[in-house]
């Protein structure tokens, strides 16, 4: 006879509990190769479930390096409204300095009605494209007519500077005259808390805190006029603020500890040129 395959039957193992003193067998567990490696891979499984359950459902997870807690996500926050308040800042100074820079250089002012206006957003009209065009070229003939005959609002427009009525901005002692060349600007004594107005209608293009001058408020007027008041304690309008003659912009105070601080400091400028404040306004 030929020799005999060897038994491959599965083996099987056991694994037991014993006494140490009595040897009995208090706990036995008969298992085989296939049912060790499935016990293995359902236990690391559910170790895997327990261990996500408990960082991603509970407290635990904020001890993850990297994860956002409640602190970094306050701060998250703020940063994102301190990056969006310096956004608003840069603007404004961009657009004070584009201002500036076209009054200063006698160029066309910017006009601040247009920027109101193609910031909103645009309509449909119901009416025709010829229509529009016909109501438009009738407002057209009628501002030409009363520019030609002197009224309306493009005839103000052609005053001279002497023909202006300027509000005075403060009344009060000029303590420093004007000079062109190294004070283009009036400095008019006045106590601590005193009101500043704005000589002409206008719109405000700057306000702002300088390290030398205090607070500062620029209004921008018609026929490329520009007045500045600095040395405040606190501005009364913001950019973009429409005012009207003798309307409160401005607290005078300057610079604490600094002799001499009790001022409004004004300039008055057109087309680039700086202007003797006190021989259009009586202070």
């Amino acid at each position: 006879m030929g020799r005999q395959n060897p038994d491959h039957r599965t083996r099987q193992y056991r694994l037991s509990l014993v006494d140490n003193d009595t040897h009995e067998t208090l706990r036995a567990v008969r298992f085989n190769q296939a049912q060790l490696i499935y016990g293995i891979i359902s236990a690391a499984l559910g170790l895997f479930i327990l261990g996500f359950l408990l960082f991603g459902l509970t407290p635990l997870r904020t001890i993850i390096p990297g994860y956002p807690n409640a602190h970094s996500r306050r701060q998250a926050v703020t940063n994102a409204i301190k990056i969006d308040s310096l956004e608003n800042a840069v603007a404004r100074w961009n657009l004070y300095a584009e201002s500036l820079s076209r009054v200063l250089t006698g160029q066309q002012t910017i006009d601040f009605d247009s920027l109101v206006t193609n910031a909103k957003l645009h309509y449909l009209s119901a009416k025709s494209a010829e229509e529009l065009a016909r109501r438009d070229s009738l407002l057209r003939e009628t501002v030409q007519k009363e520019e030609q005959f002197g009224v309306g609002a493009m005839a103000e427009r052609d005053l001279p500077i002497e023909g202006i009525h300027f509000f005075t901005p403060l009344k009060g002692v000029v303590s420093t005259p004007f000079d062109r060349v190294s004070h283009p600007a009036i400095d008019i004594a006045a106590p601590t808390g005193s009101v500043v107005s704005a000589v002409l209608d206008g719109t405000v293009i700057f306000d702002g805190w300088d390290a030398e001058t205090g607070y500062v408020i620029i209004v921008q007027h018609r026929e490329n006029l520009l007045s500045v008041y600095s040395n405040n304690q606190k501005l009364l309008r913001s950019s973009g603020d429409a005012v009207k003659a003798g309307t409160p912009i401005a607290l005078v105070g300057g610079m604490s500890g600094q002799p001499g601080a009790e001022h409004l400091h004004f300039e008055l400028w057109q087309n680039g040129q700086s202007l003797d404040p006190t021989r259009y306004i009586s202070f």
